[in-house]
């Protein structure tokens, strides 16, 4: 079973509690969300890891879950999800899969019309829909029934809900929307939230808040989005409209004066929200999207309302927690002492390791589209100090070992002649250098000798086993000129979940040989991924963070390795590329 039908399984022991007691199971509905993002992110196998009596290195997968899991895997079921799901129609979540329907919408529709097959349950639901059955159902309507033939049709172009966003594609997206929005002089203010907002890998819907004194005009400008494909729902303070690509946005409208209160309360993390709230209880105090309900004079309460993040964090005697890091991973008790890290920013990036030019090395994996010195002029304009050209090595299967070692020496000159040029933007001679599947670099010493350091990868046989693989990338990057392991999981988000490496032995060699691992801000890579980024800070592994640009723009990717590094606690101290260049070289040449 894999980690995919596996979170599938939590889900719907989420939406099944969702159904039976929304309120009474709210902890549980949470938990078992958490466990399922934690499951679909994670770059080991459960089996696998259940084999290795290693569950418990699951981030946000509790005592009760992971007994759940050990019985779902050794069984192929589990008692108690039998339990919870007993009573709800295996059709429901099969509903589950169609844009905007929810677990409490597709219950209704499957009890009111007796839709128990879970294979015909769709085409079956779009029958009763066409013959205008549904409209006349309590709390549905004409609108309902027109929006429910909708969304089947998005379903069957392809559109389930199922598959989320990349985070550079969400957030290039939200932009546009964003830049939209702010054109309406009801618009005083807008921001994202949720798992967008949080910079979290991939993304769901988008979430918009909106500052406005006069909500109908913000939400008529919301709705008139030039791209949208329809208006999903609209009201005096809330609107979801549906965009090309079956993508969802959804507005809030606030008033200023208790903007920081929504912003809070929809960034989320539900984790980090559900720990907030049982906190401020401690305190006496109750909170909402609204504000912070207080004790007054009397025991009445009263709502003090907050027009900033910062001003509500405060009231509850926190620092202002930055959006990355509220996913209850200890946050609050830092902010509650005043010592929460300074998280590395955008600003700090002196450079990036990882680009790709033109120069005609005739790689073994795809080149660059621009030359070094477009790149440069780029590289500039990001007012980097260095820039390190790490082209693919030449190709094995094309080249003989002198062949390649001349390709070599003549980019080595390039880059000589570079530096003599450039007064701005110090040019780096690296190379991505494939660690073959023996464990031994793909270009011999000599090669080797014409680089001032390697950036080392996997892009073959990703199907060997854990400690195989392991014994591979540290033989890889046992070699002196070996600095950087790169995208050191191999996963492409949405695409592959990657290769198995064991991190506990990756981290410790890295600590031991001052190796460094690298954050990849391709936007299907974001390589390492944030939980052992996490996990790698606290043993005090370095990382560098790059771009893998094969072009001029994508060297704007830089601010997703950022946000990846942010979420895993990283300060500055902890990323290489935020030295000074005369530091930096003294490393890499170490």
């Amino acid at each position: 079973m894999s980690n995919t039908e596996i979170a599938t399984i939590l889900r719907n022991v989420a939406a099944a509690y969702a159904i039976k007691n929304e309120s009474k199971y709210r902890f549980q509905i949470i938990a078992y969300q958490k466990a399922a993002d934690a499951i679909e992110n994670s770059t080991s196998e459960v089996k696998d890891l259940y084999k290795e009596e290693k569950l418990e290195s699951l981030p946000g997968v509790g005592p009760s879950i992971r007994q759940h899991l050990e019985e779902l895997i050794t069984t192929g079921k589990v008692k108690h999800f039998a339990w919870v799901m007993q009573d709800i129609p295996e059709s429901v979540f099969t509903l589950l899969n169609v844009p905007t329907f929810g677990p409490k919408k597709s219950y209704r529709l499957v009890s009111e019309f007796g839709l128990k097959n879970p294979i015909a349950v769709i085409a079956d639901l779009e029958k009763i829909a066409r013959a205008g059955k549904i409209a006349s159902l309590e709390g549905f309507g004409a609108k309902s029934e027109s929006d429910i033939l909708q969304a089947i049709q998005e379903y069957k172009q392809g559109r389930a809900k199922t598959k989320r966003m990349v985070l550079p594609y969400a957030a290039e997206l939200a932009e546009k929307v964003l830049l939209y929005l702010k054109k309406s002089k009801a618009v005083i203010q807008a921001q994202p939230l949720g798992s967008l907002r949080r910079m979290v890998s991939t993304v769901g819907d988008i979430d918009f808040a909106v500052v406005s004194n006069s909500p109908n005009e913000a939400i008529k400008h919301f709705i008139a989005y030039p791209y949208k494909d329809r208006v999903i729902e609209q009201g005096p303070t809330t609107a979801s409209i549906l965009i090309s690509g079956g993508k969802q946005i959804d507005l809030m409208v606030q008033s200023k004066d208790s903007f920081g209160s929504l912003l809070q309360h929809f960034t989320g993390s539900k984790h980090h929200n559900v720990h907030l709230r049982e906190y401020a209880l401690k305190k006496g105090l109750s909170l909402s999207e609204h504000g912070i309900k207080k004790r007054v004079a009397g025991g009445k309460l009263r709502m003090e309302t907050y027009e900033t993040e910062e001003k509500f964090y405060k009231a509850l005697g926190l620092q202002w927690i930055p959006p990355e890091m509220r996913e209850d991973k200890g946050e609050i008790e830092l902010a509650s002492k005043n010592n929460l890290p300074q998280l590395v920013e955008l600003k700090d990036i002196k450079g990036d390791f990882h680009i790709h030019s033109n120069y005609p090395i005739e790689p073994s994996h795809d080149m660059g589209k621009n030359t070094m010195e477009e790149m440069l002029e780029k590289a500039e304009k990001l007012r980097y100090e260095y820039l390190g050209f790490s082209e693919h090595n030449p190709s094995l299967s094309k080249h003989t070992s002198t062949q390649i070692y001349s390709i070599l020496s003549r980019r080595k000159d390039k880059i000589e002649q570079l530096n003599d040029s450039n007064k701005y933007v110090r040019v780096i001679n690296l190379l991505e250098v494939d660690i073959l599947t023996s464990g031994k670099l793909a270009i011999d010493e000599k090669s080797l000798a014409t680089i001032d350091a390697a950036i080392v990868s996997i892009h073959s046989n990703f199907s060997m086993d854990k400690k195989t693989m392991t014994k591979r990338v540290l033989q890889g990057l046992s070699h002196p000129k070996a600095k950087i392991l790169a995208h050191p999981t191999g996963r492409l988000l949405n695409i592959r979940s990657g290769y198995e490496l064991d991190f506990e032995k990756i981290f410790d060699f890295c600590i031991k040989n001052k190796k460094a691992l690298e954050i990849n801000a391709w936007p299907t890579r974001l390589d390492l991924p944030d939980s052992l980024v996490f996990e790698a800070i606290k043993q005090g592994v370095k990382f560098v963070i790059d771009t893998d640009s094969h072009a001029l723009w994508q060297m704007e990717m830089m601010k997703y390795g950022v946000a990846v590094a942010r979420r895993g606690w990283a300060k500055k101290s902890d990323i290489l590329n935020t030295l000074p260049y005369n530091e930096l070289i003294s490393w890499l040449k170490s």
